[in-house]
């Protein structure tokens, strides 16, 4: 059961965030963006996230093998240089152990993704981090239709 609607209790703190949510969207790859949002949300056990960004993906084009292989990501030869950086970039900025993200997630992140586009990443991993940790807290639960 859903303890609380956010939205409706925090109104301004909310489109905060989405404010965040849309600038992310406008910046980043959406490919590598549902990767990203569908890694996080498997690793912080957001039912609701890794429902509403595993059928977003597939709704653009995503194929099924893809995002199934996301859980298991470095085993799997499905994604390019620039996606393993993302996803492994993903895996430290959430996990964020006590040594932060390290030398070696970082240096292979900016040898493939420019400045800006690396912050914008950032950005869209932190983004995804607040709402799974909002819609975990709050039990949000993924639709049960279709």
């Amino acid at each position: 059961m859903q303890r609380m609607n956010v939205a409706e209790v925090a109104p301004e703190a909310y489109q905060s965030v989405l404010g965040l949510e849309k600038y992310v969207r406008a910046n980043v790859d959406h490919t590598v963006l549902e990767l990203v949002k569908l890694r996080a949300s498997m690793l912080n056990g957001c039912a609701y996230c890794v429902d509403m960004h595993s059928r977003e993906a597939a709704a653009a084009g995503e194929s099924n093998r893809r995002l199934f292989a996301v859980a298991t990501w470095r085993e799997a030869p499905f994604f390019d240089e620039r996606e393993r950086a993302a996803l492994a970039l993903t895996d430290a900025v959430t996990r964020l152990g006590e040594h932060g993200v390290p030398d070696d997630v970082w240096a292979a992140a900016t040898a493939v993704w420019p400045e800006k586009a690396l912050a914008d990443l950032v950005l869209a991993i932190a983004t995804i981090n607040v709402w799974n940790r909002i819609a975990v807290t709050f039990r949000s639960q993924p639709p049960t239709d279709g």
